[in-house]
């Protein structure tokens, strides 16, 4: 086309609501108003109901399997055990294919799928799944992780009980200090609690594929499992984004994607599942127990001279991210401090207890507990104030890793300390005279006589993003049209939208770049490149740098159409001037076209670790710091805790939606704060002992105190914009505050979390 004449006037309009700003979620309103449609929400008139027979046993060998009770109810179209699945592979795994679709010989969890029913009502359903007759042989199940090692175990797995075994070896060995602490510490099984349960609609298609819509949080890592199941390519598998109900990495694992598709495909129509609370407690993973032995030494001056570990992640009967989470913890568990000499083990290991996986923080979040624990010890045993001690051994940019890594951007970890630290203290407990605002709430079980303030710090941090050689990348389409006599742009990725507020991110990239207010979210499915997961802190970092990328290129398609100058931007749907002069009207230089540009964008590639050493120059892409002060009153006679003020300070790097990341501070402490005092799954003999929200405790507005936030924005130069991932490191850093802040005004010394009454008292 031609090129339009250069005007001096600047017509443009401000375009609000781009990066650095906060703007409403397309999907705020709806969410509040109860409005947005969740995946269990989905109907379509003609579809059947699934229901999935568990076993009650954790362990034990299946010698036969009798459908003919269920086959012959009234209203049930499908019956499917293992013998049913069409595919090469019976198979599913994230990192390892060790898990059945269905069980085929044999039970290795309470819970683990046996069968599947499609009927036309859910009660018929579950009703015909009731009426499945197992017969089983059952046996001793393996639930100990630390004796599961030994050679002469009980194997869950035919290759044996360790899934991995990771190490690290750094300096010497037999060093000595001055001054040495030694503790062991156990962390219970914590649930991600989200209050969507896992659901899904599988449609048959009219091509033998099929489609289905469903709350997940890797579109495409859930493709690449159900395809081989179902005996399809990948293309005839389509996944599209339902509306979910919150994730925090539980969502990682394939829960009912393959039932839904199996029992589609072979009844030829449309099959919904929607687990109850009870079912939801059995089908998704859950965060490793751990235990965890450490020895830390130092000289008289404070400065860390070794760390010496000894973990245990107990990852249930299948895989999952085991892999993942058991190098997360070696690879960080001598904490955000310079030290020397390392030597660290971690075994992630197979049971028969419920399967373990992704979980806000994971592996740091086990670790952490342990190392803060550790230093507290050691500030007392030298005298020294617990933040004055991680300060004098604080990370810091050029600071070298336990693994070798050197840290090559800000690791602001005296600079969160120091911002933490000097925040607003509460109120003094001798001033308080409300009884809500006391230990025990609405109990009214004291005025204060036997109360005690304590205040307790404590630092985490997470790995950015896939680790130790993964190919972590995400696509991104984007194109600019006009619609409606204005341009628009459209961002299309298979991101997934978990709560975190990335259809916002998109679209405040795409403002910042385009210049254009109007910017249009499809929903995400597999009909464009993997996003990846939405997991690991990473989707800013790599979404938004694919985002980001698209549109650069996007807009320089732009100005070439008018001599391709590169003093050229948009701004406000114009085409102008670094000086802001108006050069064109969008609208006149796309006319009908459609300028759209597709990236698969490729942050810089990490490397495994030795196995040998543990050593690697660059085994993760990314760290985000956040440090956390905890104040608490603790009941000392009841063993009540109040959690009276959480104050947190984080390096971001940039806060691309400032509102959204104090919103991840806020939900991620909260989860910390619920490991600490309350969330536990318990276990017992193979069996989960609370399978509701009746009995397995979450923290609610009474439980959160009023928080203090201070962020940082620490550019790191290799990410784009200088972000830094926001959403694991609150989690990591809020448990071990209150926990050190309990110790503080107990003087107990508090080895487990979650704490109980019983542990402070006596």
């Amino acid at each position: 086309m031609s090129t339009p004449t250069r005007s001096a006037q600047n017509l443009s309009v401000p375009i609000t609501g781009g990066v650095g700003a906060s703007p409403d979620r397309p999907d705020g309103i709806l969410k509040v108003r109860g409005e947005f449609a969740y995946s269990s929400d989905l109907w379509t008139d003609d579809m059947l109901w699934g229901a999935t027979l568990r076993s009650p046993h954790p362990s034990a060998a299946i010698r036969g399997v009798d459908l003919t009770a269920a086959v012959a109810m009234p209203g049930v179209y499908a019956v499917l055990t293992h013998d049913d699945i069409p595919g090469p592979s019976k198979h599913f795994g994230l990192d390892r294919v060790d898990q059945p679709v269905l069980a085929i010989d044999r039970v290795r969890y309470q819970g683990e799928p046996i069968a599947i029913v499609a009927a036309d009502h859910p009660e018929t359903a579950r009703r015909a799944a009731a009426a499945i007759v197992v017969d089983y042989e059952v046996l001793e199940p393996v639930t100990d992780p630390r004796a599961a090692r030994a050679d002469d175990a009980r194997r869950v797995h035919e290759d044996g009980n360790i899934v991995r075994y990771a190490k690290i070896r750094r300096g010497d060995p037999d060093a000595v200090a001055d001054v040495v602490v030694r503790g062991d510490y156990e962390v219970g099984m914590q649930d991600q609690a989200f209050l969507g349960p896992e659901s899904g609609l599988a449609v048959p298609a009219a091509d033998g594929g099929v489609d289905l819509y469903v709350a997940t949080q890797w579109l495409h890592g859930d493709q690449r499992q159900i395809a081989p199941c179902l005996g399809l390519p990948a293309d005839k598998v389509r996944l599209t984004l339902a509306g979910v109900g919150g994730a925090f990495g539980a969502r990682e694992d394939l829960s009912m994607q393959i039932h839904a598709c199996l029992l589609a495909l072979r009844t030829g129509r449309p099959v919904k599942f929607c687990y109850s609370r009870e079912e939801s407690f059995f089908g998704h993973v859950h965060r490793h127990p751990a235990t965890l032995r450490y020895e830390t030494g130092a000289n008289r001056d404070g400065k860390l001279v070794y760390v010496k570990g000894d973990i245990v992640l107990d990852g249930g009967a299948y895989a999952s991210t085991t892999t993942a989470v058991t190098g997360n913890a070696v690879s960080l568990g001598a904490g955000p401090y310079e030290v020397p000499n390392v030597t660290m083990d971690v075994w992630g290991m197979y049971t028969n207890n419920p399967p373990c996986g992704a979980m806000r923080g994971f592996g740091s979040v086990q670790a952490a507990f342990a190392y803060e624990a550790q230093m507290d010890r050691l500030a007392d045993a030298l005298g020294l104030d617990p933040v004055e001690l991680r300060l004098r051994n604080a990370l810091h940019e050029g600071s070298s890793m336990p693994t070798g890594q050197v840290l090559d951007s800000a690791a602001a970890v005296r600079e969160i300390l120091t911002a933490v630290r000097e925040l607003p203290l509460p109120a003094d407990p001798e001033s308080v005279r409300d009884p809500l605002a006391l230990p025990g709430g609405a109990g009214n079980t004291t005025h204060g006589e036997g109360v005690r303030r304590g205040v307790g710090y404590a630092v985490g941090f997470k790995n950015v993003g896939y680790s130790e050689g993964y190919d972590d990348y995400s696509t991104a389409r984007v194109a600019l049209r006009v619609l409606g006599g204005e341009p628009v742009a459209v961002v299309t990725t298979a991101a997934v939208e978990v709560g975190q507020g990335h259809v916002t991110l998109q679209q405040q990239i795409a403002r910042t770049e385009l210049g254009v207010q109007k910017v249009v979210i499809p929903p995400a499915g597999t009909g464009v490149g993997s996003a990846g997961s939405s997991s690991a802190s990473r989707q800013t970092y790599l979404t938004g740098g694919a985002v980001q990328e698209a549109c650069r290129r996007v807009r320089q398609r732009v100005f070439d159409r008018i001599g391709g100058d590169r003093t050229l931007d948009l701004a406000g749907g114009k085409v102008v001037t670094v000086a802001g002069e108006t050069v064109a009207d969008l609208v006149e230089v796309l006319g009908d076209d459609t300028v759209a540009e597709t990236v698969e964008w490729h942050p810089r590639r990490t490397r495994p670790l030795d196995p040998e050493t543990g050593q690697q120059t660059f085994a993760h892409l990314q760290f985000g710091f956040c440090a956390h002060r905890a104040v608490v009153d603790v009941d000392t006679e009841l063993g009540l805790v109040k959690v009276v003020q959480l104050a947190a300070a984080q390096d971001v790097g940039k806060a691309m939606n400032p509102e959204a990341v104090r919103g991840q501070i806020h939900g991620g402490s909260a989860q910390g704060l619920g490991l600490a005092l309350m969330e536990e799954i318990q276990v017992s003999g193979g069996k989960i002992r609370n399978p509701s929200f009746t009995d397995y405790l979450i923290p609610t507005i009474l439980d959160m105190p009023p928080m203090a936030v201070q962020v940082l924005e620490l550019a790191d130069p290799n990410a784009p914009y200088g972000v830094r991932g926001a959403a694991e490191p609150p989690t990591i850093s809020a448990g071990p505050a209150v926990v050190a802040a309990i110790r503080a005004a107990t003087g107990r010394p508090v080895d487990r979390v979650p704490i109980r009454p019983q542990d402070l008292i006596g």
